[in-house]
């Protein structure tokens, strides 16, 4: 895990220590400054990653720190507050900085202060961007099909530019990764990059949640809070599995692309924000907004460019390009000298169908090299689901179309895939909405089908 250095500056010197002690037990290393000034030449000449900022340092006021500081490091900006200095936070908050704490402050506070930043991801990425690491560009995705190889052509061209991009894509195929890819190949790379999944707030803190909230608006509303665009200031905003938004949150978000402005719960005035907004989802949201489950204006709006991520299944050749990178990794991670797979698992895997695409790849193969006696995996270490499924009715089926003697994989799936997708909207009727459910792909990867297999 890469180490997230932090500075502290305080005019106390007894605050100082004990602050820097706890953060270092906490696994932050510190630097200690004793007013802005010093603290400002310390951020300009250091690697530093986050800054705690008391504001009884007054030798140069908050705001004007906060504006030198953003001139030379991204590193967010946490405010230690007398009660009374509200104000003076608040503004500091609206012209940059990140939080804000009051004083006495307690040390775990602070410590869940500096986690949170962690947490929002982009303090991490920024650490490992410094010491070289090419974690999130695209280079270093891991894909060989053409489909994906023209995707990362195509949004290498619009990395600097603002432009509202849509991902589209069955879960684990990897649409976060490339919105990360996105962000960091961008001029915004040392700005924040804040991913939310927006299935996973609770419907009625999803408005704060996003646009923060002022102290006293609701029952819980105990200090004020700045939201996740606000967060996202100056870089990228993913929202995740968008589909899984309330309509009534939909309007409030569409005004805020339209306005690029926010307000938080509870306040009478806007705020400007300078984000660029990244959307994913694995539903349809084309058959969402004919079914009135959402809203037109606010797809439109966020499908500027669309990208569809190729199912696993759909792009075998990336198979053995991913179990490589796997093997590397989790031997490293594990401990473990696995050379490679025979050639029977190898030919296990590419046939399976990967539901759970490359997420399902990625802990099958680690869980295989975990049961792995020598240095090569064999099909005996594969889970029986992929290897009784090369063994079952679909091989069956795909020989009806293709004869015995041909050993094409890629002929074999066409033959699979043709005859299914026939039987399914024979099932339907013609209807391509209920066909791609039962088949169990999203509505636009049938509808590409069609078209690559002859049947449109």
């Amino acid at each position: 895990m890469v180490e997230l250095k932090v500075l502290i500056i305080d005019p106390d010197s007894a605050s100082r220590e004990l602050l820097a002690t706890t953060a270092a037990k906490s696994g932050f290393p510190s630097q200690c400054a004793a007013d802005a000034a010093a603290g400002l030449e310390q951020l300009t000449n250091n690697e530093i990653d986050l800054v705690l900022l008391d504001l009884a340092a007054k030798d140069l006021s908050a705001l004007k720190f906060i504006e030198r500081a953003k001139e030379v490091s991204a590193a967010p900006i946490i405010l230690l507050a007398e009660m009374g200095e509200e104000e003076l936070a608040l503004s500091a908050i609206h012209h940059g900085a990140h939080d804000f704490l009051y004083k006495p402050v307690e040390l775990n506070a602070v410590i869940a202060a500096i986690k949170k930043c962690c947490e929002r991801e982009h303090l991490s990425a920024r650490a490992e961007t410094k010491q070289g690491s090419r974690k999130f560009s695209f280079s270093n995705i891991v894909a060989e099909n053409p489909r994906m190889l023209e995707i990362f052509e195509t949004v290498k061209r619009l990395a600097n530019f603002k432009t509202t991009i849509l991902i589209s894509g069955e879960s684990g195929t990897g649409k976060e990764l490339i919105a990360r890819a996105i962000h960091y190949s961008s001029t915004r790379a040392a700005k924040p990059f804040v991913a939310v999944n927006c299935g996973a707030i609770p419907e009625n803190l999803m408005e704060s949640e996003f646009f923060g909230h002022r102290k006293g608006s609701f029952t819980d509303a105990i200090r004020d809070k700045i939201g996740l665009f606000e967060e996202a200031h100056g870089g990228t905003i993913f929202l995740d599995e968008i589909g899984d938004m309330p309509l009534h949150l939909q309007v409030k978000l569409l005004r805020a692309l339209q306005e690029q402005r926010i307000r938080r719960v509870g306040d009478e005035s806007s705020i400007p924000v300078d984000v660029r907004v990244l959307a994913a989802s694995n539903r349809d949201l084309e058959d969402d907004v004919m079914t009135g489950r959402f809203r037109d204006d606010l797809f439109y709006r966020l499908n500027v460019v669309s990208i569809h991520i190729p199912a696993l299944r759909e792009r075998q050749e990336d198979i053995p390009a991913l179990i490589r990178y796997f093997l590397k990794r989790n031997n490293k991670k594990l401990g473990l000298s696995i050379k490679g797979l025979d050639d029977a698992s190898m030919q296990a895997l590419k046939n399976y169908n990967w539901r759970g695409n490359i997420r399902e790849l990625e802990n099958c193969l680690e869980r295989a090299m975990v049961l792995t006696d020598g240095d090569t995996i064999t099909k005996e270490a594969l889970p029986s689901q992929i290897t009784e499924s090369n063994s079952g009715a679909s091989s069956k089926e795909s020989t009806e179309e293709v004869g015995n003697d041909n050993l094409s994989v890629k002929q074999r799936v066409k033959a699979l895939e043709t005859n299914l997708i026939l039987r399914a909207l024979k099932h339907t009727g013609g209807n391509r909405t209920h066909a791609a459910k039962l088949l169990e792909i999203s509505h636009r990867t049938l509808l590409y089908k069609l078209k690559e297999y002859g049947l449109s």
